[in-house]
């Protein structure tokens, strides 16, 4: 199993939504966040005062996944969520070793 962070911009939640409810992701958790990665934040011009923003809003959408998934929602949003800008966001994936559902008690694949 493979956990996704995917770090995007507000405006792309509903695109990655579609992705994962498509590519048959269980579920989905979804946080407001604030950062900057390789732009630094952005310059403003306010009545004639100029003022940097550092730290930009952001989304992080995390999912886990199996592993035999996890090629093909990559290529998607690699694919969907970019605009060939600054700050489209990056995702971060890691292992999962084991999950269980409380509920039930079901571990593994069949947990997700």
């Amino acid at each position: 199993m493979k956990k996704l962070e995917i770090i995007i911009r507000p405006e792309k939640l509903e695109v990655v939504k579609n992705i994962l409810n498509d590519s048959g992701a269980s579920g989905m958790m979804v946080t407001n966040i604030m950062g900057f990665g390789n732009q630094k934040g952005i310059t403003h011009i306010y009545r004639g005062t100029e003022y940097t923003v550092n730290l930009l809003p952001k989304l992080k959408v995390e999912t886990v996944v199996a592993d035999s998934k996890k090629d093909a929602i990559v290529e998607q949003l690699c694919a969907q969520v970019a605009s060939g800008n600054h700050g489209d966001g990056k995702i971060f994936i890691s292992t999962i070793d084991e999950v269980v559902r409380i509920r039930t008690g079901e571990s593994g694949d069949t947990a997700l």
